[in-house]
């Protein structure tokens, strides 16, 4: 793998420290609970910047707490816009070039109609006012790939790609996550890498679970050459110690 195209969450108790030590990159991940936004900002900010000293490049995770911009309630759309353009402030504070924001799909509240119709609507309206940075959506509660790519070819717009998170998918979709590279591989901007027993959303290293790790990472490093990955891990010294194990760093 380029270790250009590699970046840790900040999620990871050892990140900076690894970061560092591999030369690779960081997922800003400070900012997913917005009240970092606010009244915490400007304790959560020097942490930040601290963290970033020292590393070349990074991408930022918006907030994801409450937001949901496939809502049918105008004024809860408006909060996840407001939210965003915070989001986007921020990336632009650091020099991320990436904002990786959550698709927002809940089965319990919509329908998949819904979350693709009102998505498309949202997106089309936000992307009105350039960004300045590539929107990536996650997927997380998705159970198949086709409702993201319906939104994404339904707003038709290179600022807004996919992040594609293969531990949602091997947690959440009865889909094989080779069978979600395939089919979103031509709309892929960036990946959330890690692994689980399939049960629950675990975050666990790269090598401990049942996703076959080095075949997914080979397979779409060939799919999606100019994509960016992050090992959204607990921590990430093991991780990185078993891709130099197998040759992929």
């Amino acid at each position: 793998m380029k270790k250009e195209n590699i970046y840790l969450s900040t999620i990871a108790s050892d990140a900076v420290r690894v970061a560092k030590e591999y030369s690779v990159n960081l997922e800003i991940a400070e900012y997913c609970t917005a009240w970092n936004m606010d009244e915490k900002f400007e304790g959560v900010d020097q942490v930040v910047q601290k963290k970033l000293d020292g590393i070349s490049k990074s991408v930022l995770h918006a907030p994801f707490n409450e937001l949901f911009p496939c809502a049918i309630d105008k004024k809860a759309r408006e909060l996840a816009s407001d939210r965003y353009r915070q989001a986007i402030d921020l990336a632009k504070r650091y020099g991320s070039t990436k904002v990786i924001i959550h698709g927002g799909y809940n089965p319990w509240i919509y329908f998949p109609v819904w979350y693709v119709e009102q998505s498309v609507l949202f997106w089309k309206e936000f992307l009105e006012a350039d960004p300045g940075v590539q929107i990536v959506l996650e997927n997380v509660l998705e159970t198949e790939p086709q409702w993201l790519l319906d939104i994404i070819k339904g707003v038709d717009d290179e600022r807004l790609k996919m992040c594609l998170d293969i531990g949602h998918v091997n947690a959440y979709s009865k889909i094989p996550v080779m069978e979600w590279l395939e089919a979103c591989a031509p709309y892929i901007s960036h990946f959330h890498v890690h692994n689980n027993d399939g049960t629950q959303d675990q975050h666990n290293a790269l090598n401990d679970g049942k996703i076959p790790m080095k075949e997914f990472l080979l397979r779409a490093e060939e799919l999606c050459p100019d994509a960016t990955f992050t090992f959204e891990l607990m921590k990430d010294e093991p991780s990185m110690a078993w891709l130099k194990e197998n040759g992929l760093v």
